[in-house]
């Protein structure tokens, strides 16, 4: 009797152990059909990481205001007549819309010669007369450049030059690209407008910044909050590889991101880069 209780009780053990080691081992057995394989996470994992914008608050005093789409004017005048299916006059940048229905168009920039990127649907056969402005916080023009529309619809970059006065650190500038489509200016012009601010970035992020690759250093100004120069890294890098179409999908996030989706599948036109 006492070796057949000894024999029960080591059956009992084997069989408790196999059952704790099936348990134990279910988990495992399982996760290959729950997750991806590692290149796919981290494929993933980098795209989230460049696509988030992250948008900084707006800058303190007054709201900022403007214009991201141009169109029916606020003092009912005409807009300049749009091509068929195409879409309004658009400033490619960050916009808030308060509970009282102010429109704020505001982005940072680290560089004392940033550039701006607007979808123009208009192109060089209408005989429209196109302006960029830029002011300084005394609302005192600055700069100006009459601009060429182009062949076809689509973005189009516009630069500051060296040669115009470089942004000062911290101070505000609004911004305007103006469409005029009555040369005598005899009706309101169609127009969006914007204010840009120059900050200057964490020592840590400038020091990444010299040290990576084009990708992550648009990654890097998107989770800075530097809009202007992710967007200029990213459409330098389209350019540079038109046929990437990681790229493409990098451009439609990041555009999708602030509302803008509606944009993000028009062509860059822009012979400058």
């Amino acid at each position: 009797m006492k070796s057949n209780s000894q024999q029960i009780k080591l059956f009992l053990v084997v069989a408790l152990s196999c059952t704790s080691l099936l348990v134990s081992l279910t988990p495992v057995l399982a996760k290959p059909t729950l997750s991806s394989s590692p290149s796919a996470r981290g494929a993933k994992t980098n795209l989230a990481q460049a696509t988030a914008f992250n948008q900084p608050s707006l800058p303190s005093g007054p709201p900022p205001g403007g214009r991201v789409r141009g169109g029916a004017k606020r003092d009912g005048g005409d807009a300049c007549p749009l091509p068929i299916t195409k879409t309004d006059l658009t400033a490619l940048v960050p916009f808030t819309e308060e509970d009282n229905s102010v429109i704020n168009v505001w982005g940072q920039t680290t560089v004392e010669h940033p550039s701006w990127f607007f979808y123009v649907p208009y192109t060089k056969d209408l005989p429209y007369a196109v302006e960029f402005v830029l002011q300084d916080q005394d609302l005192k023009d600055i700069y100006k450049e009459a601009i060429a529309l182009p062949d076809k619809a689509g973005v189009i970059r516009v630069s500051l030059p060296t040669n115009a006065p470089a942004l000062a650190l911290n101070k505000q500038y609004r911004w305007f690209l103006t469409v005029n489509c009555d040369r005598q200016e005899n009706s309101p012009p169609t127009f969006v407008e914007g204010v840009i601010q120059r900050i200057e970035l964490k020592p840590a992020a400038l020091k990444e910044l010299q040290t990576t690759e084009p990708l992550k250093r648009y990654a890097i100004y998107a989770q800075n909050g530097i809009w202007y120069e992710a967007l200029t890294t990213l459409a330098q890098l389209r350019d540079q590889n038109p046929k990437n179409a990681g790229l493409q999908a990098e451009w439609r996030n990041l555009l999708s991101s602030i509302r803008l989706d509606d944009i993000a599948t028009e062509p860059i036109v822009s012979e400058k880069f």
